[in-house]
């Protein structure tokens, strides 16, 4: 039996573990508005995983009306089952996210820094940085860089997604391997590697799309929603 043979076979609707930007979001990184409605009535546990900082998937749940189920900054923070779990060396990113911006380097947030202001576990710079440098100082400080399509982060190696949903599935009393992953990006590589089955929306990175089961012809939610809609019940 194939992976989304047994998936589908062992409830209506399979649990997921979706990444949010680039595939619950439009191409302007605005939220699509039928997420609402997809995710208000699937009738199997919903994990968001996301690079972003621990406060915003958390805020999203609470939108969405469904259960506090997160797996944040790249599997340095866990939420499930009302307990929150922390991976990763923020003080370590920040020393090198400060030694890099000493050797002329740019985080490039300009005034407020929201992306970085709540985060616990690592260090998000813009695209706009000299990713060489970045790379070099992330060296020296045995962090590694993953670029997400939206940022680069300054994380511990070895947190990752996947790692995270091995503790939800857990917590849920289920496997990995019966959730089914819907991602774009390089960070989204080791949750497709957990779980069951594994799709990537077509607007989706090199690694993403050579990491997934599927990829699937619709871009961003458009994508996510050929998905949820073949395998939903209602």
């Amino acid at each position: 039996m194939s992976r989304q043979a047994l998936v589908l076979s062992m409830t209506s609707e399979p649990p997921l573990v979706l990444d949010i930007d680039g595939t619950l979001t439009d191409d302007a990184g605005r939220l699509d508005s039928r997420t609402f409605p997809y995710l208000q009535a699937w009738n199997a546990p919903v994990v968001l995983a996301t690079g972003k900082a621990f406060p915003y998937p958390v805020t999203l749940c609470h939108y969405l009306g469904i259960e506090l189920t997160v797996i944040a900054e790249n599997g340095g923070v866990v939420l499930a089952d009302g307990q929150v779990s922390y991976q990763g060396d923020r003080e370590r990113a920040q020393a090198a996210a400060d030694a890099f911006v000493e050797r002329g380097g740019d985080l490039g947030w300009d005034g407020f820094d929201d992306v970085n202001e709540w985060r616990r576990t690592e260090v998000a710079v813009d695209l706009s940085a000299d990713e060489d440098l970045l790379r070099t100082v992330a060296a020296e400080f045995d962090l590694e860089v993953v670029d997400t399509g939206y940022a680069y982060h300054l994380k511990t190696p070895g947190v990752e997604k996947g790692d995270g949903l091995g503790v939800v599935a857990s917590s849920l009393g289920r496997s990995p391997s019966e959730f089914v992953a819907i991602g774009d990006s390089e960070n989204d590589v080791s949750t497709f590697r957990a779980a069951g089955t594994a799709y990537a929306v077509a607007n989706a990175d090199a690694a993403a799309r050579d990491a997934a089961d599927v990829v699937v012809d619709g871009s961003y939610f458009d994508g996510t929603a050929s998905v949820l809609g073949s395998l939903g019940s209602t």
